[in-house]
C-alpha cells in the first residue's frame, strides 16, 4: 500500500477506475494538478502495485457469453499438491473469470461465463474430470444487476 495515500491520490484512482483511457492532461485537470505531478504522483501508484494494468470491459451478451454461473465447490481434500493440481486445472479452463477460496459452507466458488447450458456443461465436465471433488453445486444467474463495480475509495 502507499504510503501516503490522500484524497487526491483517491481521486485520481477514482477517475481511472471510471475511465483508464483518460489522458495525462485530462486526469490532471480532473484531479487539480499539473501534469507533472500527475504524472510523479501516478508513478508512485504504478510502482507500489496498488495499479494493476489497464483493462476494459466487455459486453458478454454482445459476446455470446449469454450465461453466468457461480459454482460452489466442496472438497474433502486440503493438501498443497491437490490445491496446486486444483489452481492449475481450472484457471485453464477460460470460461472461469473469477476463483476463490472462501471460508464457510464450501471452499471455493468460480464465475464461468459460458455460451449456453450446453457449452458450461462441457466445462462442468472437464472440471470434474481433472479434478477429485466432493460437491459441487452451480447456481444459474438470471440477471447482472451489479457487476464488475469500481472499488469503493
Amino acid at each position: 500500500m502507499v504510503k501516503k495515500f490522500d484524497q487526491i491520490d483517491r481521486a485520481l484512482l477514482r477517475a481511472l477506475q471510471r475511465d483508464a483511457r483518460l489522458s495525462q492532461r485530462e486526469l490532471a485537470e480532473e484531479v487539480g494538478l499539473s501534469q507533472n505531478a500527475c504524472w510523479r504522483r501516478l508513478k508512485i501508484l504504478y510502482e507500489s502495485g496498488l495499479i494493476e494494468g489497464h483493462t476494459i470491459r466487455l459486453d458478454p451478451a454482445q459476446l455470446g457469453l449469454n450465461l453466468t454461473v457461480f459454482v460452489m465447490i466442496r472438497t474433502r481434500h486440503h493438501s498443497k499438491e491437490w490445491l496446486e493440481t486444483f489452481r492449475s486445472e481450472v484457471t485453464r479452463i477460460p470460461n472461469v473469470i473469477d476463483f476463490y477460496r472462501l471460508a464457510g459452507d464450501y471452499d471455493y466458488m468460480l464465475k464461468v461465463v459460458a455460451e449456453d447450458m450446453n457449452a458450461f456443461d462441457q466445462v462442468y465436465q472437464r472440471l470434474i474430470d481433472k479434478v477429485d471433488l466432493d460437491t459441487v453445486t452451480s447456481y444459474m444467474t438470471m440477471e447482472a444487476i451489479a457487476n464488475a463495480r469500481d472499488l469503493p475509495i
